[in-house]
C-alpha cells in the first residue's frame, strides 16, 4: 500500500462508486490505513501486538455493504474473498468448515502473484520469441543484422500474421490436461502421484513433433513455454503466504443469520457452533494448508448483515469483542437513487449506453427519465421488497428490454430516454398487478 493513500484519499476514491455510507467509508479507510501505519513501525515485537480493528456493517441489502469492501481491497491490491457465514458448518459436520475460507484466501493470492510473475516473464522473453519466430519465416545469418531487424518489426506490424511456420511442439503439449480437486481436506499428494504414473504411460511420452501455425499463435505459444520453464513457484508460495498474511481481507457476508435469537430451536445450536469455529480464525490462529502454514492475526476481516431479526449483540460475546467497530449503514433514497445512475464511475446508464453502441444505438436518457427510473425503483423497494440499489438493475433492464432486442441496426439510431416512456412501461394500473415480475 502506498503512503499517498491517505484515509482522506481513500474515502475520495470510494466515493466515485458509492454513494452516501459517509460512516462507512471513513471506517475503512482508518482500517487500510491503519496496516501501512503498522507495517511503518520499526519495532517488531510492537508491531507484532498491533491487530486489525475488524469491522461490522450493518444494514439491508443493496445499500453498498459488499461493494464498499470489494472496492477497498481493489485500492489496496490486497487479496480479497466475499464468503458467506449460512455456508459454514459446525467441525464434524457435513458442509464447509470455517477454515477452508483461509485456504481459499491463499488460492486466491497465488492465482494472483502467479499471473502478475506470468506477465513479467511474457515482457521479459517477448523479444527473444520474436526474434525465433523470425527465423521460422526466414532463417537468417546472425551476421545480418539488417534482415533480422525489418522481420521483426514486420512481425510487430502484422504483416505475418496469417503466415504459418513451423514450431516444434514439447511432449507436454501432446498430453492431456489433468487437474486433480481434492474433496474437502483430503491429501492430493497420492492421487497426484497416481495420475502422474498415468500421464507418463501415454504412447508419444517424451517425443517432440513440429506443427504448423500462424505466427501469432506461435508467438503465444512459445512464449508460455519460455515463461513455464521459467516461472519460479517456489518462491511465489512463500511470497503468497506472507501476502495472505500481511495484506489479506475476509468479507464475512450473511453473519447475522448465525447470530442466535430470543426461542430459537435446534438450529440455534448449529448457529452457535459455526460461532465458535469462526472465532479463533478472526481472535489469531494459524491454519495448515497443503502451500504451508497461515497465520490469520492481521488478515482484516469485514462482517456484514441486516441484522432484522437480531442485533449484533446476539452474537457470542467474545466474537463481538473481536469486530470493535460496528458501523450501520442507512437504507437508501430516492436522491441517492439518482447519484448512483449519475456520478458514479462507470454508473448503470453508462454501462448500457456502451453495451448498445456496439449495436449502432445511440441511447441517451433525460433528467425527467433518471428521476423517474429512481422513483420506480423506490416505490417497488417499498411495495415488493427492499433490494436497495440492485433495484435499479431490474428497471433499467425493463425499461431498455424491447430496444436491446431490436438491435443491432445497419444505420446509427438515435433515441432517447425521457419520463414519458418509462411511464409507458410502468403504468400505475399495471403495476401492481405485474409485481411479482420484479422479484428478484
Amino acid at each position: 500500500m502506498k503512503n499517498k493513500l491517505t484515509p482522506k484519499k481513500i474515502v475520495e476514491e470510494l466515493d466515485k462508486y458509492i454513494i452516501s455510507q459517509d460512516e462507512a467509508k471513513k471506517n475503512v479507510a482508518i482500517s487500510l490505513r491503519n496496516r501501512y501505519r503498522r507495517k511503518a513501525i520499526e519495532n517488531s515485537d510492537m508491531r507484532r501486538e498491533i491487530t486489525p480493528k475488524n469491522i461490522i456493517l450493518i444494514g439491508s441489502t443493496g445499500v453498498g455493504k459488499t461493494e464498499i469492501a470489494r472496492r477497498l481491497a481493489k485500492l489496496a491490491d490486497a487479496p480479497f474473498i466475499k464468503v458467506e457465514a449460512t455456508k459454514y458448518t459446525e467441525v464434524g459436520y457435513v458442509g464447509k468448515d470455517v477454515e477452508s475460507m483461509i485456504k481459499d484466501l491463499l488460492g486466491i493470492t497465488i492465482r494472483k502473484l502467479k499471473s502478475d510473475k506470468v506477465e513479467e516473464l511474457k515482457e521479459k522473453y517477448r523479444e527473444g520469441v520474436i526474434e525465433k519466430v523470425a527465423k521460422l519465416i526466414k532463417p537468417y545469418d546472425t551476421v545480418n543484422l539488417d534482415v533480422k531487424k525489418e522481420l521483426v518489426e514486420d512481425i510487430l506490424a502484422g504483416k505475418y500474421d496469417d503466415y504459418e511456420v513451423e514450431v516444434e511442439k514439447s511432449p507436454k503439449g501432446d498430453l492431456p490436461f489433468v487437474e486433480v480437486v481434492s474433496a474437502g481436506n483430503a491429501p492430493e499428494e497420492g492421487v497426484q502421484g497416481i495420475i502422474d504414473n498415468i500421464v507418463s504411460s501415454f504412447p508419444g511420452r517424451g517425443k517432440s513433433k513440429s506443427i504448423l501455425m500462424n505466427v501469432v499463435d506461435a508467438i503465444d505459444y512459445l512464449l508460455n513455454e519460455e515463461v513455464e520453464k521459467n516461472i519460479d513457484m517456489e518462491a511465489i508460495i512463500p511470497e503468497a503466504i506472507r501476502t495472505t498474511e500481511q495484506d489479506g481481507i475476509i468479507f464475512i457476508d450473511e453473519i447475522d443469520k448465525i447470530a442466535e435469537r430470543e426461542g430459537g430451536g435446534r438450529s440455534e445450536v448449529s448457529r452457535q457452533g459455526v460461532q465458535r469455529d469462526i472465532l479463533p480464525i478472526v481472535e489469531g490462529t494459524t491454519v495448515m494448508t497443503k502451500y504451508g502454514a497461515v497465520k490469520t492475526d492481521h488478515i482484516l476481516f469485514i462482517a456484514a448483515g441486516a441484522f432484522t431479526l437480531s442485533s449484533p449483540s446476539d452474537l457470542m460475546p467474545e466474537l463481538q469483542g473481536r469486530f470493535p467497530v460496528k458501523v450501520r449503514l442507512k437504507n437508501l433514497e430516492e436522491e441517492d437513487f439518482i447519484k448512483i445512475l449519475t456520478q458514479v464511475e462507470y454508473n448503470l446508464l453508462e454501462q448500457y449506453k456502451s453495451l448498445l453502441k456496439v449495436d449502432n444505438v445511440d441511447i441517451s436518457f433525460t433528467k425527467g427519465a433518471i428521476e423517474r427510473i429512481a422513483e420506480v425503483s423506490m416505490d417497488l423497494n417499498e411495495n415488493v421488497e427492499n433490494i436497495g440499489a440492485r433495484r435499479l438493475a431490474t428497471v433499467v433492464e425493463t425499461v431498455l428490454k424491447e430496444i436491446m432486442y431490436e438491435a443491432p441496426y445497419e444505420k446509427l439510431q438515435v433515441i432517447k430516454i425521457g419520463k414519458r416512456e418509462v411511464d409507458n412501461i410502468y403504468k400505475e394500473e399495471t403495476e401492481e398487478e405485474n409485481l411479482d415480475n420484479y422479484i428478484l
